[in-house]
């Protein structure tokens, strides 16, 4: 022991004791998905904090030279007088997480064992060994392992660990409510809805009395919106759900607050309609329960998911589940089907053991490490092993298939880090999330293997003046292809249009309204709707040089290996409320889209001129020059007015609201005559990939953007800081410019454009860097191109009302058998739903 207790001695500089915003990685390993409670543990640095299994851990040590290490090992413990652990789980009673009664965070219970390790020799310091060594190496040793165990692990901190969903608040209505003297009494059962005579889901307005049915849900079940109605029509705004009234309680609704509500003085409202609180029983359920039933049942929604049938669960490499960290299966979907693609296997898991050597310090925060680390969990096989003790719920039926798989949470903390939406636990977008890991693909592969180039395509648009009758071809790079969804081309109108009219009867006769049918969209009506052309009304030509109609056509200008195609599903309504189309597309399993490549500019077409549309001038404002420029203080005779232009500033503030930067907006206004939002806005789609997008606006006839400093007056001594900097003469002159040659405003300029800078290099005069030394010019983005026929090998569906609820599955063909990815749950699916999804990815058919 006293060779230890040198050994520690001769380490105690490198443990540190945790302060108060360090990360602490103590459950899960930064390359794997290792974490305490698997066989070996984990062992935590003392120094860096940083997690490791014990298949990292000493090459982390030979890297780094770091010696000392907390093992932390936690044994589940057996639960309390039955050893076999067959006892069904609590119920939960409340719509809550991490409380009394509500849904449980973590089931079970352990047992942590700590000790600290000495590599390289792994020799072993418990607690009790440490008591017997000098109090120095006591006291730093046991303050650091203590600190450890108490400090909140990096993952823990960025979980919800404890929401209630029951906690509500006392209704501004309440205590001042108006209740009418019409006579109305309440009976004790027997209600029905006073417009259709429904039987269930009754709600009895507190105001007037009114025993009125509630909301229709997505799926057709509810009711028929009749207490909304009333209280659209008569401004009463609360309600209290019949059924649910007991001497503890009831179901209030405020219908001006949208949200359920606290009425302190129930009693006495109920009173005024007869109805004794105390003596009431529970009939119906509450509307906790009811989510209740429905988070439980998550994952069991009827076609999507595939139940009522026994499905066979499968397991190996390529077949891990993925573990639902709160509204995590937008990002478990995505991920699970590009982890598919040749590409990015290749890139990260082909590759993972270089990646690792070569991370940097900290792991946890490199974006090639920690998705080269999410790659290898999924393909190896290494998590994808069936839970040992799956729930007993019978309420809770479907498919089996739970796996112990693999919890992302590293990865998507570093993905969502920054990111308004993708950083919180809120259900998102799996269309908006797959182009957002996209570009952070692209962000991080600027040299060498590019994965996110397997589904890079260009997009050809063509625009024809129809009073000249000439042509401007543009291109621009995309990812996905958005299909507009053509209602009117249903096959099942006759179908929909009889469900209307009996809705329609039905609400006017105060019946029960019937299911409405779902809508058959043939898929070649929705690629017929892609391709028609669309018409532009306030075109400026720079022909006619004025606003005229013109047609837009958009074709591919080249066909991606991996095509995505996304069902634009959900669309908003009159009323701006988003609402989801329930349709359903015969998705074919292969794809000829030949038909659709451009073709280019044609013999015989005639382009329209590349001139800019003239700004507009306020008549009652002297035209100026702009001084250093192209006069002097004394001689200012030389001006341009296109040097002086007057730019819309509302129109450009809403684009800059919008996120797009601040000189792209003032070329778009400049750019469209000052013609208003619209046309604007399409000029930023049109041009969002030009590599000068954002750079600062140049006008005609002028070398340099306004407000800045020609070439030939830029400091040589400014250039030479930058330069020193590491970075180039030309992107140093370009920063220069930006900021009329003020040394510090260049240096901040050129630290928050360091994306334009390495996407586009601008020299002297205009040229690119390549061309100043006589090189050729580089090409545009680098895209694949082939036969434009592909083969449908994986989609991820959609179940709730909007995107930002509801829950993604992913069904991917392996070997010739579509398989279900259900976050956990992976199975041999029987019938995939391919008629209902909502992103769809094809391959490219090889012969």
């Amino acid at each position: 022991m006293a060779e230890v207790s040198e050994v520690l001695m001769s380490v105690l500089s490198t443990i540190r004791v945790p302060r108060p915003g360090d990360r602490v990685h103590k459950d899960e390993c930064a390359f794997s998905f290792a974490s305490p409670v698997e066989e070996g543990g984990l062992y935590v640095c003392m120094n860096s904090f940083l997690g490791f299994g014990s298949q990292y851990v000493e090459r982390h040590h030979n890297k780094t030279g770091q010696r000392a290490y907390l093992h932390i090992k936690c044994t589940r413990k057996a639960q309390k007088g039955d050893d076999s652990n067959d006892q069904p789980k609590k119920k939960p009673t409340r719509m809550a997480i991490g409380v009394e009664g509500g849904f449980d965070v973590e089931q079970e219970e352990y047992e942590e064992e700590v000790k600290v390790v000495i590599f390289p020799d792994r020799q072993e310091v418990t607690s009790e060994d440490l008591a017997t060594m000098p109090d120095v190496v006591r006291e730093r040793v046991s303050m650091s392992m203590a600190g450890l165990m108490a400090a909140d692990s990096v993952s823990h901190a960025l979980q919800v660990q404890q929401w209630d969903g029951e906690v509500r608040q006392e209704s501004r209505h309440a205590a001042e409510l108006n209740q009418l003297d019409n006579g109305v009494k309440i009976p004790p059962s027997g209600w029905k809805c006073e417009v259709c005579g429904l039987e269930e889901n009754l709600w009895m307005n507190l105001t007037d009395g009114k025993v009125l049915c509630g909301r229709r849900y997505f799926d057709g079940s509810g009711g028929n919106n009749h207490a909304l109605q009333h209280f659209q029509q008569t401004g009463y705004p609360l309600a209290v759900k019949l059924g649910t009234i007991t001497p503890d309680g009831a179901d209030v609704y405020s219908y001006d607050e949208d949200d359920m509500v606290l009425d302190s003085k129930l009693p006495e409202h109920l009173a005024h309609f007869g109805i004794d609180m105390m003596t009431m029983e529970k009939t119906e359920r509450t509307m906790t329960e009811l989510e209740i039933a429905a988070n439980q049942r998550i994952g069991e929604w009827e076609v999507i998911q595939e139940s009522g049938a026994t499905l066979q669960p499968l397991t190996g490499p390529g077949f891990t589940g993925m573990r639902n960290l709160g509204n995590s299966c937008y990002l478990n979907s995505v991920m699970q089907v590009l982890f598919t693609v040749p590409d990015f296997e290749s890139k990260y898991v082909s590759n993972v053991e270089k990646i690792f050597s070569e991370a940097p310090s900290d792991p946890t925060q490199d974006f090639k490490t920690q998705v080269a680390k999410l790659g290898y969990g999924l393909l190896s096989g290494d998590y994808s092993k069936l839970t040992s003790d799956p729930a007993d719920d019978e309420e809770t039926p479907g498919p089996g298939g739970d796996q112990v798989g693999i919890a992302p949470r590293m990865f998507k903390a570093l993905v969502g880090r920054g990111h308004p939406e993708f950083s919180t636990n809120r259900q998102q977008d799996a269309q908006e999330f797959f182009l957002h890991f996209i570009n952070m693909v692209e962000r991080n592969c600027r040299s060498g293997q590019n994965p996110s180039e397997a589904f890079r395509f260009l997009v050809e648009e063509r625009i024809v003046c129809e009073q000249s009758n000439k042509v401007k071809y543009t291109q621009r790079v995309d990812y996905i292809v958005q299909l507009p969804v053509p209602l009117d081309q249903a096959m099942n109108a006759e179908e929909l249009q009889e469900a209307e009219h009996q809705r329609e009867e039905a609400e006017s006769a105060g019946a029960p309204v019937p299911p409405t049918p779902r809508a058959c969209i043939p898929f070649s009506a929705c690629l017929e709707a892609l391709s028609e052309p669309e018409t532009l009304t306030d075109f400026w030509s720079s022909a006619v040089q004025g606003k005229t109609t013109a047609s837009k056509t958009t074709r591919f200008a080249s066909f991606p290996d991996y095509l995505v195609i996304q069902i634009k599903k959900f669309t908003f309504g009159q009323d701006w409320v988003p609402k989801k189309l329930d349709v359903s597309i015969d998705v074919p399993d292969t794809l000829d889209l030949s038909s659709l490549r451009g073709t280019g500019l044609q013999p015989g077409e005639e382009e329209l001129p590349e001139v800019a549309p003239p700004p507009l001038m306020t008549p009652d404002v002297e035209v100026k020059g702009i001084l250093g420029f192209h006069g002097t203080e004394e001689d200012d005779s030389l001006y341009s007015p296109l040097l002086s232009p007057v730019l819309d500033d509302s129109t450009v503030s809403q684009l800059s609201e919008m996120g797009f930067p601040i000189e792209a907006c003032r070329k778009a206004v400049y750019c469209t005559g000052n013609t208003g939002i619209d046309a604007a806005m399409n000029w930023v789609m049109g041009h969002m990939d030009d590599p000068d997008f954002s750079a600062p606006m140049v006008l005609p006839g002028c070398g340099s953007a306004p407000g800045t400093t020609p070439t030939e007056t830029i400091s040589e001594e400014h250039l030479a800081t930058i330069v020193s900097m590491g970075f180039s003469r030309d992107q140093a002159t370009r920063a220069l410019r930006a900021t009329s040659n003020v040394l510090e405003r260049a240096v901040d300029w050129i630290f928050s454009h360091l994306d334009d800078l390495e996407s586009m290099e601008v020299s002297e005069g205009g040229r690119s860097a390549a061309e100043s030394e006589g090189r050729e010019p580089p090409p545009g983005p680098r895209v694949r191109d082939g036969e434009g026929k592909y083969e449908l090998f994986a989609f991820i569906s959609h179940m709730g009302t909007s995107t930002m609820c509801g829950h993604y599955v992913c069904h991917i063909k392996k070997d010739q058998q579509w398989v279900i990815f259900n976050d956990q749950k992976v199975c041999a699916s029987e019938k995939p739903p391919k008629d209902l999804g909502y992103l769809y990815f094809y391959k490219r058919l090889t012969e």
